[in-house]
């Protein structure tokens, strides 16, 4: 099996340096790249195609939100990407989401928190930090809308489950288990969702589900 090949992207070198010791000392995972802009992050994740990138939020040139969306915007099949953050109540954490990123990481978070963060991404198989998530879209979501979105009359029963139980943060196996269900028509509802609310993920699946009042993150 090939390892996750990792771009990170901060004007820091010495956090990159550390980011790199961590990762590169796992067998399945490679750092392939660094940048130290977020119009570098763009080049260079453009030439190496890795499967995940872990933004800076705050870097020179352009930031990583804008530098999120012009990834996003310009790749066919393009990486996963986490921003990494100072601060987790912050309003340009929730813009990163809502651009695109797949979740998020503190920069002070454990190296095994590191670890299984980007492996996590990686698999596209659970949520990054549910709870916070639901908190950043209370605090800085858009008001909620006075009907529902019209993607929510096309759900199933099953599939509005599978939403709600995504925003909590459950794995494909955890939702086939919670709904009594074989992983594979778990998955299959999972892409269903995605399909019909037009997301490109279970992140902006979940932040659909939120702004639109379909789930109340409070």
């Amino acid at each position: 099996m090939s390892a996750i090949r990792v771009v990170l992207a901060d004007d820091e070198r010495m956090v990159r340096t550390a980011l790199r010791v961590i990762l590169d000392a796992e067998p399945d995972l490679e750092v392939v790249g660094e940048a130290s802009t977020g119009a570098e992050a763009v080049s260079v994740v453009r030439e190496l195609r890795p499967d995940v990138v872990l933004m800076d939020v705050r870097m020179p040139e352009i930031d990583g939100i804008r530098a999120t969306e012009q990834i996003l915007a310009t790749l066919d099949g393009p990486p996963r990407i986490v921003v990494v953050t100072t601060f987790e109540n912050d309003s340009y954490v929730y813009d990163a989401l809502r651009a695109g990123a797949a979740g998020f990481l503190l920069k002070r978070a454990a190296a095994e928190e590191l670890v299984q963060a980007v492996r996590l991404v990686a698999r596209s198989d659970s949520l990054l930090f549910p709870a916070a998530v639901r908190s950043l879209a209370a605090e800085y979501g858009r008001s909620r809308p006075a009907a529902p979105p019209p993607w929510a009359a096309r759900l199933t029963e099953r599939e509005a489950e599978v939403l709600r139980l995504m925003a909590t943060g459950l794995t494909n196996a955890e939702i086939a288990g919670r709904m009594g269900v074989g992983p594979a028509t778990a998955k299959t509802h999972v892409a269903s969702v995605l399909a019909k609310t037009d997301t490109r993920d279970r992140t902006q699946a979940v932040i659909a589900a939120y702004e639109s009042g379909f789930i109340s993150p409070r």
